[in-house]
């Protein structure tokens, strides 16, 4: 068995180091932060290099990023890995006999931003490898930690290795190994639900059009996220800057197995999305819905983020069904918040160190659990009204708090709950 750290948490230099566990969209990102605090991170990914491989494919539901993405963004110098995202101003609903109904998001004029995941998290672990203190670590799959010493075991091509950090930053998403392996360490005053709603998703692809001229253009208006509310079940499509768009449909698991033969599939969509055929195309539809896997949608909700020198951000503490555009925003504001913290109880003699780490993470954790439960509940709630949007008016004001602005979630909540008595 490898082991690759000196127990003192030091790289030889002073700096200490610390590990990343994650690579997708909000382990980036932390690391970058805690680069510019000072520290040596060591960032771990279990699966390969998705800049060099096609396993980021199948995933995708595509992101929208809105105000707390941006500004967490902004803060890092990072707003420029938007440069593709195409802005969406409001809602497209499509009726059963084919007519549509715009809806802004903004009356002023407010936008969110539609990209695709597999760009961004290319462009995030791109910005995480330029910089000198960080090193990547892809296969490496987090097996045990004892985080009370500190030691990670990590199973990897070449066999088992192990490292020794000072602190552990546990973004590994909605199955987290660090999250579990803080339950099972110890003294953890800590309450944990996980809840895999009855509806998957199924993705499918719009192809480009080409017009009179010969030139490919949008299929649909490419500001809009388009829907089609059907109750049971529901279709997104957000656009791509190839002018596609990407489309999830939603329903129970049960229903994606009765209509899985092209003989029940056509006639399943002539049924109940009539104008979305001719745009996607029989056979591209009966191609998708037969290659892309069925995918499931948890919510986790979590009271505390922070035990024995590790601390959890993005799904790894508050794992949120996509219905209200919020997962990643919220993942990407938790780095901003933690760093918020740093700064306020570190840099005392002119150097943040790992004590500093571990008074952030508590305060980060205390501020944050909340929010993270609200935010789950909100898109909860936010399923059933884009199910049958007809029943419930649309709230620009709620809307407008979460999207775009940095008010706590938890106050969003409130204000929809006092509305809704």
């Amino acid at each position: 068995m490898a082991h690759c750290a000196e127990k003192d948490t030091n790289n030889g230099e002073g700096v200490q180091l610390v590990a990343v566990i994650g690579g997708g969209l909000v382990g980036p990102l932390q690391a970058l932060y805690l680069s510019r605090n000072g520290f040596k991170v060591l960032l771990f990914e279990s699966k390969k290099d998705i800049r060099k491989s096609d396993s980021g494919a199948g995933r995708s539901i595509n992101l929208t990023i809105s105000t707390r993405g941006i500004k967490a963004l902004e803060a890092i110098g990072l707003r420029h890995v938007l440069f593709e995202a195409i802005p969406v101003y409001g809602r497209m609903e499509h009726s059963l006999d084919g007519t549509t109904s715009p809806m802004n998001y903004s009356s002023k004029g407010e936008a969110i931003h539609s990209i695709n995941r597999l760009k961004l998290n290319q462009a995030m672990l791109e910005a995480a490898e330029r910089d000198s203190n960080i090193t990547l670590h892809f296969e490496h799959k987090l097996h045990h930690a004892d985080l009370k010493k500190q030691l990670l075991t990590f199973k990897t091509p070449e066999g088992e290795k192990e490292v020794t950090v000072g602190f552990t930053f546990g973004c590994d998403g909605t199955f987290s190994t660090v999250r579990d392996q803080m339950l099972k360490s110890g003294g953890f005053n800590y309450s944990f639900s996980q809840e895999c709603i009855e509806h998957g998703y199924k993705e499918l692809r719009m192809k480009p059009h080409t017009n009179d001229a010969h030139q490919e253009e949008f299929a649909m208006t490419p500001d809009r996220l388009h829907l089609w509310p059907r109750r049971e079940f529901t279709m997104v499509a957000l656009p791509n800057p190839d002018k596609s768009f990407t489309l999830a449909l939603f329903m129970p698991f049960d229903k994606f197995e009765t209509i899985a033969s092209e003989e029940k599939l056509l006639p399943f969509f002539e049924e109940h999305f009539p104008d979305s055929i001719d745009k996607i195309g029989k056979e591209e539809l009966v191609n998708d819905f037969k290659r892309n896997p069925t995918g499931s949608l948890y919510s986790i909700k979590c009271n505390s983020y922070y035990h024995c020198s590790a601390v959890l951000l993005g799904d790894a503490a508050h794992a949120v069904v996509p219905f209200f555009g919020q997962g990643t925003n919220a993942g990407m504001e938790d780095c901003l918040i933690f760093d918020e913290k740093l700064k306020k109880v570190g840099g005392k003699g002119g150097r943040i160190g790992l004590d500093d780490l571990k008074a952030a993470a508590k305060a980060y954790s205390d501020a944050r659990w909340e929010d993270g439960q609200a935010i789950a509940d909100l898109s909860m709630i936010n399923y059933e009204e884009l199910k049958s949007p007809h029943e419930h008016q649309f709230d620009e004001s709620l809307y407008n708090m979460v999207a775009f602005t940095r008010e706590p979630y938890r106050e969003a909540l409130k204000k929809k709950m006092n509305k809704t008595e």
